[in-house]
Parts: C-alpha cells; sequence; structure tokens
C-alpha cells in the first residue's frame, strides 16, 4: 500500500472525536470486529465515548493518531483537521456534510483541504472505510461484514450503497469498503490505487457516481494492469435522472454515458449495470481472475436447468464447445445407457447420492478446453427443508476442484436459493458461489471478455468551453476538405436564381441545401437528385433561406455512416462511429472510442456495429472500403487533435461510403466563440 494512506487505512491507533451517536458507532464497531490497536475518544465534557474512556481535548491524547473520525460540525471539522495535521497525525475521515456538495459549501471545503495540508483525508461529507483484513475502522454505523484474510476492495461515492454492500449474503469476501464523499482531496482513483497495493487484495469494485481525475483512473489502469488485479464499474448516469442525481449529491460531473462506455473499455474495467452483477463479477475475478476465453460447459441433474443455462449462456455470448470422445465415453462408463453425454449435461437423478459416480462425472467435464466449468444447483431452503442429500454434490464438487485445478462455480438458477453459509464454505474451498443463472453468465462473460491496459497513451482530454459557435456548413466543409476528408464538389449562391446557375455549371444531378439551416431535412431546407436549373430554382425559392449551397449529387452510395467527436469534459474527446443518415436516431448503432485511437482500434469497433455486414456487401448489395473510412476518421482524428483547446464538436452525416469512394456529405462543427 502506498506510504500516503499506508497509516489512514491500516492504523494501529485510531482518534474518534465527537460525542454524537455516529461517534459512539464508530468506537463500539471497532471493538465489535476486533480492532487491537488504540482507540482514542476525544470530547471536552464526556468522561467514556462508546464504553471507552475519553481524552478531553486532541493535546491530551498520548500521540499522533494514525487515523482519526472527525465527527463534528462542519465549522469545527476544520480546525479539527489543521490541529490533527500539525500534530503529524496519519490521516482524518470528515464526516461532516455541508461543504462542497451544497450551494454556501465551496469556500468551506477549500479551507478543509488547506487545513489537512500533507496529511491523508477522506471526505468531506463521507462514512470512511472497513478494513476487514486488519479489523480496523473509521465507521459511523452498522456493517454486515467479517474479517477475512484476502478479497476484494471496493470503493463508492455513495456511503448507503457502500452499507448495503457489506449487507450482501452471497459470499462475497470484502477486505475493504470505502467511500470518498466529496473527494476534496482523495479521489476514488487515488483511494483505488492505495488499495490495490495491497497483496491481499484481489480485484477493485467501483460505484461511481462521476468522474472528476481522468489522469488518476489512467494511472489506476496502469497498476491494475501491473498488478494483475481486475477492476470492476457500477457507473450511474446512464438516465436523465441518474445524472441529476450525481450532480445534486457529491457535486459529481456525471458526464455522458457514450463517454463513460467508452472510457471504462479504453482502460481494461468491467462495467456492469446492477449492483447483483457487480458482486457476481467480484466473485468471479476474486477466485479464477480474467478468463482466457467465453469457453464453458455446464452439468445439472435436470434437462429444464439445462436448457435455461444453455439459453441464458448464448444471449452473453458464452460457448459450449462439443464433448471430446474420451469425455464422452468417461460419461457413458458412470451414467449408464440411460444418458447422454452432452454440454450441457443433464446426469440426471440416478447418481444424485452417489458422491464418486458425481465426482467422476464432474471431473469428465471440467476440461482445460473450457475457460470455467458450472454446476447447476439450488439448494432448499432451510426454514422447512433439510440439505443433507445436497452434501454428496458439494463433496464432489470440492474433490473435482481439487483434482483438475480449473475454475469451478456452482450456479443457482433463483437468487435465493444459495444459502450464505454455503455460499462461504464454496468460496473459501476455491469455487465460485453464484447466485442467478443470468447474472452468473454476465459475470463469466466480462471475466471472459476483460482486456489489458497495456501501454495505453493518455486520453486526450481538456475542461469545457463557456461559449460556443457553429460554423456554416460550407465552412465546415472546407476545414474537413484542408485535412483530406473528401467532400463533394460544391459552391455557394446568394439567391435562388445564382442557384440555377451554379448547378449548371457543376451538372446534375445536383443537391440543394439552405445556407445556415439546422437540421436541413426537418425544415424543408434539401432537396437530393434535382435535375435541371428550373428543378433548382423552384426549390429553392420554396427553401427558408436566403443563401444556398449547390453540390455534386453522390450517387453511387453503398452506406451511409456518421462520425462525430465531442469534448466531454468527464471523459476526454468522444469518437462515435455509427449507422448514419436521417435514421440515426432510430437505428442507435453506434460505438464510442477515445481519442488518440489507432487503426486497429477504429476497425475493431466498426466490427462491432451491427451494420457491420452491410460495409462488406451485404446480399447482393455493393460493400465499402473500409481502409479509406479508417483513413477518414484518422483525418478527422488528426483535426481533433491539433484544435482540441479550442474544439467542441465536429459531425459528419451522412458519411457516404461505396467500394471506391468515401465522401462527407454533411458536416457540423461547433468551435469556442471568439472574445
Amino acid at each position: 500500500m502506498g506510504h500516503r494512506f499506508e497509516r489512514l487505512l491500516r492504523p494501529r491507533s485510531i482518534a474518534v472525536i465527537g460525542g454524537g451517536a455516529w461517534c459512539e458507532a464508530v468506537v463500539e464497531q471497532n471493538l465489535k470486529l476486533g480492532f487491537t490497536g488504540d482507540i482514542w475518544p476525544v470530547h471536552p465534557t464526556h468522561s467514556t465515548i462508546g464504553g471507552v474512556d475519553a481524552h478531553a481535548s486532541l493535546d491530551a491524547l498520548p500521540g499522533a493518531p494514525d487515523a482519526a473520525f472527525v465527527g463534528v460540525n462542519r465549522q469545527a471539522t476544520i480546525d479539527i483537521v489543521r490541529k490533527l495535521s500539525d500534530s503529524k497525525a496519519g490521516g482524518a475521515v470528515c464526516f461532516a456534510g455541508g461543504f462542497g456538495e451544497t450551494v454556501d459549501g465551496a469556500e468551506l471545503q477549500s479551507r478543509l483541504l488547506t487545513a489537512a495540508g500533507e496529511m491523508s483525508l477522506l471526505g468531506p461529507n463521507c462514512y470512511g472505510f472497513v478494513n476487514y483484513l486488519d479489523r480496523a475502522l473509521l465507521w459511523p454505523d452498522q456493517h454486515g461484514g467479517t474479517p477475512v484474510g484476502h478479497g476484494v476492495a471496493i470503493v463508492t461515492q455513495s456511503s448507503n450503497i457502500a452499507i448495503n454492500l457489506t449487507m450482501q449474503r452471497r459470499g462475497l469476501p470484502i477486505a475493504y469498503a470505502a467511500t470518498v464523499g466529496n473527494q476534496a482531496q482523495s479521489g476514488l482513483a487515488e483511494i483505488g490505487c492505495a488499495l490495490l497495493e495491497d497483496e491481499r487484495v484481489s480485484a477493485l469494485g467501483l460505484h461511481i457516481e462521476g468522474i472528476r481525475d481522468l489522469p488518476g483512473f489512467q494511472r489506476l489502469a496502469a497498476l491494475a494492469d501491473r498488478t494483475d488485479k481486475p477492476v470492476v464499474v457500477l457507473k450511474v448516469g446512464k438516465s436523465d435522472g441518474a445524472r441529476c442525481a450525481a450532480l445534486t449529491h457529491t457535486a459529481a460531473l456525471a458526464g455522458t454515458h457514450a463517454g463513460a462506455e467508452a472510457l471504462f473499455r479504453r482502460l481494461a474495467f468491467a462495467r456492469v449495470d446492477t449492483i447483483s452483477q457487480f458482486i457476481e463479477t467480484l466473485k468471479v475475478l476474486h477466485i479464477a481472475g480474467r478468463l482466457p476465453n467465453s469457453r464453458i460447459s455446464s452439468m445439472s441433474c435436470s434437462g429444464g436447468e439445462a436448457g435455461l443455462i444453455a439459453d441464458a449462456a448464448e444471449r452473453h455470448g458464452l460457448v459450449f464447445p462439443p464433448l471430446s470422445s474420451s469425455q464422452s465415453d468417461r460419461l457413458r462408463r458412470v451414467l449408464g445407457p440411460l444418458a447422454s453425454p452432452a454440454n450441457p449435461l443433464d446426469y440426471q437423478t440416478q447418481i444424485w447420492r452417489d458422491r464418486a459416480a458425481l465426482t467422476e462425472t464432474f471431473s469428465s467435464m471440467i476440461s482445460s478446453s473450457v475457460a470455467i466449468s458450472l454446476v447447476i444447483l439450488d439448494f432448499p431452503r432451510n426454514d422447512r427443508c433439510r440439505s443433507d442429500d445436497w452434501e454428496p454434490v458439494i463433496d464432489a464438487c470440492l474433490a473435482a476442484r481439487a483434482k483438475s485445478q480449473q475454475p469451478l462455480a456452482v450456479v443457482s438458477s433463483l437468487h435465493e436459493n444459495m444459502p450464505e453459509p454455503i455460499a462461504r464454505r464454496l468460496m473459501e474451498a476455491g469455487i465460485i458461489a453464484l447466485c442467478g443463472l443470468e447474472d452468473a453468465c454476465i459475470a463469466i462473460s466480462k471475466a471472459a471478455t476483460l482486456g489489458r491496459y497495456g501501454d495505453a497513451e493518455p486520453i486526450l482530454w481538456r475542461p469545457g468551453l463557456q461559449s460556443t459557435i457553429t460554423l456554416s456548413e460550407a465552412n465546415a466543409k472546407r476545414e474537413l476538405a484542408a485535412v483530406g476528408i473528401p467532400v463533394p464538389l460544391s459552391q455557394l449562391a446568394a439567391s435562388a436564381a445564382e442557384a440555377a446557375a451554379v448547378a449548371d455549371s457543376i451538372g446534375f444531378p445536383v443537391v440543394l441545401k439552405g445556407d445556415g439551416v439546422a437540421h436541413k431535412s426537418d425544415h424543408g431546407a434539401v432537396q437530393l437528385g434535382l435535375t435541371s436549373a428550373t428543378m433548382v430554382l423552384e426549390a429553392a425559392k420554396a427553401m427558408p433561406a436566403d443563401r444556398f449551397l449547390v453540390e455534386e449529387m453522390i450517387t453511387d452510395t453503398s452506406v451511409e455512416m456518421l462520425v462525430g467527436v465531442v469534448r466531454d469534459e468527464a471523459h476526454g474527446f468522444v469518437l462515435t462511429v455509427a449507422a448514419g443518415g436521417v435514421l440515426t436516431e432510430l437505428l442507435q448503432d453506434r460505438q464510442s472510442l477515445l481519442i488518440p485511437v489507432t487503426r486497429s482500434m477504429i476497425e475493431e469497433a466498426l466490427l462491432r456495429l451491427r451494420m457491420a455486414p452491410l460495409l462488406d456487401g451485404f446480399r447482393g448489395r455493393s460493400g465499402a472500403d473500409r481502409r479509406a473510412i479508417v483513413d477518414t476518421i484518422l483525418a478527422l482524428q488528426d483535426y481533433v487533435m491539433r484544435h482540441a483547446d479550442n474544439l467542441d464538436a465536429i459531425e459528419i452525416n451522412p458519411l457516404l461510403c461505396s467500394p471506391t469512394r468515401i465522401v462527407a456529405a454533411d458536416a457540423l462543427i461547433t468551435r469556442k466563440a471568439e472574445p
């Protein structure tokens, strides 16, 4: 663990400053968890706090505490933090709210940060952390965890989410549960790095409302890659409501959903959508780490369960390879003539209580040709039923896992049918206990598709612009042409009559557009395929415009695409490639990346589009020149990187693609307004 946070997160002495119920809880929960260091309550009038003798002031303490929980009002918090820093304390958790998350608290938060100086600080508006490895906490409430020797670390921006996660009953071993509050000094990424440096931590889970420190997240990704400790992210902000909640909760900048998706893909973090997926994915990564591929095997005593897991696996890209001849022979010998060896396997119930037969069956299915093997097993409810008959199956799983040393998971089809004691028992034995078929398949898929950060280039980032202007289409295309992006032959006309004359000189058919009109197709300001000067004249007179852009009509188009870049203050410059034209919003077929990108990254993004088959030609239709598309996107990136200080957004829609030609048919550029 980094030296800066060592004393705060792994303290041997804890000062608890304040006298309310929150401070009593910190003392009581430390005693309950089994903390063996010194606990020093501080209060000017109380003789005890939480049953422990109190000190009248910070000056009365036996020494500088490694960690301090500051549980007083916001004004008093600043003075106490300054005294702790002056005394060379290791760090502090500031519980009080009313700082940067409120309208009048920004100045107070700035003073608090100054008061902390070089001392480590969590918060303010923060619950603190629980260290289950060393049985230490600065946590003003109950929690549901127990001491562990090895486990995952979880960091959240929400104290209540952190409490909820400690209350999980799914067998996930939690090493640290930490909250960061307003992140006045130490943010998610910095605390995440400190926790990953603890050799007892296997993986990291982040609950994120918004991202402020993009370089910090890149450092976190590099450390996760170097230590081979995967990161799982539960990021809110996909919906408008969630983005609003994030902004008002901890003054976090939620950013765009597309930007977040692109960021976590670049950082090689596994992004999930629900708390259940978050927990199940962390379980897989804690035991098995990254999986080498998406190939799985499955075993159940029911054809119905085999069918359910087959369908769920297909939904999430998991593959059931066929059994080898030797596997089939082994299974026939143990299961008899009534069984049909297959993957997924229905081993039926005739061997249900036979430990030896179950062990041989499971061992036969576990193979190095799959990344992980599953045993589907729902346990009876313990208030009405007995579970003795399930013990042979558990024993067989333990034996098969010990023999093969390959990843093995026991999966319940319903979340509630995996009792916590059994889940803990399995996890402690190195078997992944997964709750629910759907979440299990999602977790395995995330572990199987998790990339590596490697030596990725730093993400291009600039702060937001205060005011912007939008260039005319003609000027935008002039900018694109200057960097080598093909645009149609075109000319501006100052009147309808001039537009007709220009069209005649360009050659028919032509496209006529009202200059300076946004969303031209919505306002009748674009006409395609005009084949005579008379048609151009009549179309121009009917348009809501005084000036016109006359362009050659591109007639050999196979595919229409959208390519654009938006400045995202939270995540960097987001490059989007998508199905283009007037159906862009309807189709919602897009992939987003963060600049800078490489040729191979663009090619992979194009392959992920649902429209990808169209680029190669589909059902007799001509395809498109993929290389030219990639060249165009790289040229657009060059433009963005050259104008990053002033550019707000740039979009080509449609980018007309054919086997022989790529043309930017429409373009929009928004940039910083000149003072």
